[in-house]
């Protein structure tokens, strides 16, 4: 399966008529592996941030966690494993397996724990895979 087949059927499905705003799969290197067509345009040292935050929990929780010039203040997650941001009605979640960061951000009315749900279940099934 490719990874732009994991972005189209598995982070942008339907999930109580609810659907991602956007996604990607970017490897810890900051490229891109696969994007949904709306995904911000980010900067390198936004993914060097979030790539810090995992190997250094809280360190984004000051600052925030930025993507694309995007601010999301930072939320409970899980240490070293999962990140989550909120702004607004909306919000970010970053699954980090072995190879990649698993990126889904949302809006209403999608709800966090929905967004939550599909970036982690495809997270944590990457990770049974070894990747």
């Amino acid at each position: 399966m490719s990874w732009q087949t994991y972005v189209d059927e598995h982070l942008m499905c339907e999930i109580e008529g609810n659907y991602l705003k956007s996604a990607a799969i970017i490897g810890h290197d900051g490229s891109v592996w696969a994007q949904s067509a709306d995904f911000p345009q980010f900067k390198p040292e936004e993914i060097t941030a979030i790539m810090n935050d995992f190997n250094e929990p809280g360190s984004l929780a000051p600052t925030g966690l930025f993507l694309g010039g995007t601010k999301y203040m930072v939320i409970q997650g899980e240490s070293g494993a999962v990140i989550r941001g909120k702004k607004g009605s909306g919000g970010i979640t970053v699954k980090k397996t072995s190879l990649a960061l698993i990126l889904g951000i949302y809006d209403e009315p999608m709800t966090p724990g929905q967004c939550n749900m599909i970036v982690e279940r495809l997270g944590d099934y990457l990770i049974d895979q070894g990747m």
